[in-house]
């Protein structure tokens, strides 16, 4: 009987240091967020994070997410305090706050996404594998496809952009605009802005110029795209973006582009893998891929008012649309 009330205690011990163990292995996680500036587009990344980490199973989790406001300084100050503050991984949302994270944390990893091209930027060497402690996700949006939806809906021959000239993805999508225009015969007319607070004079420079205006997924534009659309509508000028998530809130004629809230998606997935223990520096930049991913909205409400004539094909095609004042 005593041997029995030894081993039985002992096979009780064994069991309590075991959960012990599995309760120890289940540490909570902090998860810092850094975006450039508040928009749609990048809150829809940030929830699309959050739910998939959710859905993950990940209860002891919390997020310390910050806004940059579209300053570098302060996109420097904020992975400073993610570095000091020890967070697990840390999250940029665009490029520059990607930047200013990968260049401060150094000693754990690193994410990035809503990044148009992790290899001018610096993040990576090649989009085949991360870089040391760097991985993520891109939304390299099809430009081509963009142009082309612009020439259909409005018989353009000269197309507009404004961008800014410090932010690598607004370059680098400026400089892809501008080759499908030329490769379609159409006039490209650009000007930059160095913050959101030029953004209307810019649009003025150059609306009298152009047939329609293209808007790339340039947080800095788009944090001030309320002024640059009232100067186009001042002039009859289409404004078309590459931005579905923020469609709603803005009187464009149209927008083809990510689901962002997919892309955070699939950044949360990303996530996990890194705490599931493989090496950010093994795993490739992730792209969205399935044309599901890709959305197409239209705003017959202003397509009348400018005069402009959707083809029903179009209307068939689009995710949603804006008819009367309601979204359908």
């Amino acid at each position: 009987m005593k041997i029995f009330t030894i081993r039985t205690a002992a096979v009780l011990a064994a069991v309590v240091l075991l959960f012990s163990g599995c309760a120890g292995e289940q540490k909570s996680v902090t998860i810092g967020i850094s975006k450039i500036v508040e928009h749609p587009a990048l809150n829809a990344v940030e929830q699309g994070i959050k739910d998939e980490m959710a859905e993950l199973g990940y209860d002891d989790i919390s997020f310390d997410v910050q806004n940059a406001a579209g300053d570098m300084n302060t996109a420097g100050q904020i992975a400073s305090k993610f570095l000091f503050d020890d967070v697990d991984i840390a999250v940029g949302i665009a490029t520059p706050t990607s930047i200013a994270l990968a260049t401060a944390i150094t000693d754990r990893p690193v994410i990035f996404t809503a990044v148009t091209d992790p290899v001018d930027a610096g993040l990576v060497d090649n989009l085949e594998s991360g870089k040391n402690n760097v991985t993520g996700v891109s939304d390299l949006t099809p430009v081509a496809e963009q142009i082309d939806l612009i020439i259909e809906l409005t018989g353009a021959q000269s197309i507009g952009t404004v961008y800014t000239s410090g932010e690598p993805n607004a370059v680098k999508l400026a400089e892809l605009a501008e080759e499908a225009a030329a490769n379609r015969g159409l006039e490209f007319v650009s000007t930059t802005i160095a913050d959101s607070g030029q953004v209307k004079q810019a649009a003025e420079a150059i609306m009298d110029r152009v047939d329609a205006v293209y808007v790339s997924t340039d947080n800095t534009v788009f944090s001030a795209l309320p002024a640059l659309i009232e100067v186009a509508n001042q002039n009859n000028v289409p404004v078309i973006t590459a931005d579905p998530s923020s469609f709603g809130d803005y009187d464009v004629l149209a927008a083809y582009g990510f689901d962002y809230y997919a892309m955070g998606r699939a950044t949360g997935r990303l996530i996990d893998e890194v705490l599931e223990g493989s090496e950010p520096a093994d795993i490739p930049t992730r792209f969205l891929t399935d044309p599901e991913d890709l959305l197409l909205v239209l705003n017959l409400d202003v397509a009348d008012r400018l005069g402009i004539e959707v083809s029903d094909e179009l209307v068939e095609q689009a995710g949603s649309i804006i008819r009367n004042g309601e979204v359908e």
